[in-house]
C-alpha cells in the first residue's frame, strides 16, 4: 500500500512538473521574430514603467507644476495611450506587424527627446509655459507611438505562435514587460542622485534606439515569413490558406467599409466584459499615481531612498508569477481565471489605509500581483483569439479603451 501510494505521489510530482515546464519547452523553440519580439517588450517595459514612475516628480520639478497639475499629466500620458489604441489599433492590421513596430518606436524616440530636452533648452516653469507645452508635445509623441505597439505586440504574438506555444506566449510577453517594469528600480536611483531626473530620462531615451534596433535587425520581413510558416505548421492547407489576409486585395475604401461594417463596437457582449473589468484595473494605475509619492514621502532610510524599487516590485514579481500561473492554467477556462484572478487582486485594496509600514506596502504589493497574474494574461489571449479574422489589431485597441476611463478616473483623485 505505501509503495502504491509512493509511486501515486511520484505519478503526481511528474506530471505536475510536465505540466509547468511543457509551454516554456514550446515557447523556446519558437522563432527569431518573436525571441526579438520579447526582447523589444522588455526594452519598452524598462522605458516605459521608467519614465511614467517619475513623471509626477518631475512635472513637481521640472516644469514647476503643482501636484494635482501633476497628476494631470500623468493621467494624460497614460489615459492618452489607451485612447490612442482606440484609433490606432487598426494600422497593424493596414501595415502589417514590423513596419508597425518600427512607427510606434520612433514616434516614442521622438517624444522622449522632447519631453527630456524641453525643460534643458527652455528653462521656464509653470502652468502653459513653453516648457510645459514642450513636455506635453513630447507626451503626444510618446501616446501616438504607443498606441500603435502595444495592439501590434499581441498581434504579433498571434501570428508568430500556435495552440501549443500561444497561451504561454502572451503570459511570456507579459512578463517581460514586466521584469523591463522591474528593472528601473535597480538602474534608476544610482543615475537620479548622480544626474537628476532628466539624466534619467536620457538613459531611456538610448534605451529607445536600441529598441528601434532589435526590431529592425530581429523583426526581418524574412523572420516574419519563417515565424509565421513555422507557426502554420501541421496545419491543413486548407485552414492556411483561410488565414490570409483577405485586406492584401483591398483597396483603402475597401479597407475602411470593411472595419465599419466589422467593427468591435457592434459585440456588445465584448464590451460589456471589458467594462466590468474597470473597478479592479484603477489598481494598476495606483502603481504611478500613488505609490511613487507614498513611498518617497510617507516613509524615511531606505524605502524613501530607493522608492523607484518598491514602485517597481509589482513588474518583478509579474515575471516571476505570471509564466508559472499560465502554465499550470493553461487549460482552465479563461472566464473562471479572470473572475478569481479579480477577486484576488481587488481583496488587499485597503491594507494600505492601516498606515504606513514595508509589511503592509509589501502584503498590499503580493496580494494584488497574484490576483494580477491570474486574470491579466487570460484576458489578452481572450481578446486576441475571439478577434475575428484581419481584426486582431483593432480588437486589441477597443479591449484596452476602459484603461483610458480607469486612467482618467483615477488621475483625477489619486
Amino acid at each position: 500500500m505505501a509503495k502504491n501510494n509512493e509511486q501515486k505521489n511520484g505519478n503526481i510530482l511528474k506530471n505536475t512538473w510536465k505540466e509547468i515546464s511543457q509551454p516554456f519547452i514550446d515557447l523556446a523553440h519558437t522563432s527569431r521574430a518573436l525571441m526579438g519580439l520579447n526582447v523589444s517588450y522588455v526594452l519598452e517595459g524598462l522605458t516605459y514603467f521608467g519614465v511614467v514612475g517619475l513623471l509626477a516628480i518631475y512635472f513637481n520639478e521640472y516644469v514647476g507644476l503643482d501636484d494635482i497639475r501633476a497628476g494631470w499629466m500623468v493621467g494624460f500620458l497614460t489615459a492618452g495611450i489607451t485612447l490612442s489604441q482606440l484609433f490606432l489599433g487598426a494600422a497593424v492590421d493596414w501595415v502589417g506587424v514590423r513596419k508597425a513596430l518600427l512607427i510606434a518606436l520612433s514616434s516614442m524616440l521622438f517624444g522622449r527627446i522632447l519631453l527630456t530636452a524641453g525643460p534643458q533648452i527652455l528653462g521656464t516653469t509653470g502652468m502653459w509655459s513653453s516648457t510645459h507645452i514642450v513636455s506635453i508635445f513630447g507626451l503626444i509623441g510618446i501616446i501616438l507611438g504607443y498606441g500603435i505597439y502595444q495592439p501590434a505586440a499581441y498581434t504579433a504574438v498571434k501570428k508568430f505562435t500556435n495552440e501549443n506555444t500561444s497561451a504561454m506566449g502572451y503570459a511570456m510577453l507579459y512578463a517581460l514587460m514586466n521584469l523591463g517594469g522591474f528593472l528601473p528600480g535597480l538602474i534608476s536611483p544610482p543615475v537620479r542622485r548622480a544626474a537628476g531626473i532628466d539624466g534619467v530620462y536620457w538613459v531611456y531615451v538610448g534605451l529607445t534606439i536600441v529598441g528601434l534596433f532589435v526590431v529592425a535587425t530581429m523583426i526581418t520581413k524574412k523572420a516574419v515569413r519563417q515565424a509565421i510558416m513555422e507557426a502554420n505548421e501541421g496545419k491543413a492547407v486548407k485552414e492556411q490558406e483561410e488565414e490570409k489576409s483577405e485586406l492584401d486585395d483591398m483597396t483603402g475604401k475597401e479597407k475602411l467599409r470593411f472595419y465599419i461594417k466589422n467593427f468591435p463596437l457592434r459585440d456588445l457582449r465584448f464590451m460589456y466584459f471589458i467594462f466590468i473589468l474597470i473597478p479592479v484595473q484603477t489598481l494598476f494605475a495606483h502603481n504611478w499615481l500613488t505609490l511613487p509619492q507614498y513611498t518617497s514621502r510617507a516613509f524615511t532610510g531606505f524605502v524613501q531612498e530607493n522608492f523607484e524599487f518598491f514602485v517597481n516590485f509589482n513588474p518583478l514579481l509579474i515575471f516571476i508569477l505570471a509564466p508559472i500561473v499560465a502554465a499550470l492554467t493553461a487549460k482552465k477556462n479563461a472566464y473562471r481565471m479572470m473572475i478569481i484572478g479579480t477577486i484576488v487582486m481587488g481583496a488587499p485594496t485597503f491594507i494600505l489605509a492601516l498606515g504606513p509600514s514595508i509589511w503592509t506596502l509589501f502584503a498590499f504589493l503580493i496580494i494584488m500581483t497574484i490576483g494580477e497574474a491570474m486574470w491579466q494574461p487570460r484576458f489578452l489571449q481572450w481578446v486576441a483569439e475571439i478577434a475575428p479574422k484581419n481584426m486582431t489589431g483593432i480588437y486589441m485597441g477597443i479591449g484596452q479603451f476602459p484603461w483610458f476611463l480607469t486612467k482618467v478616473v483615477t488621475s483625477l483623485y489619486s
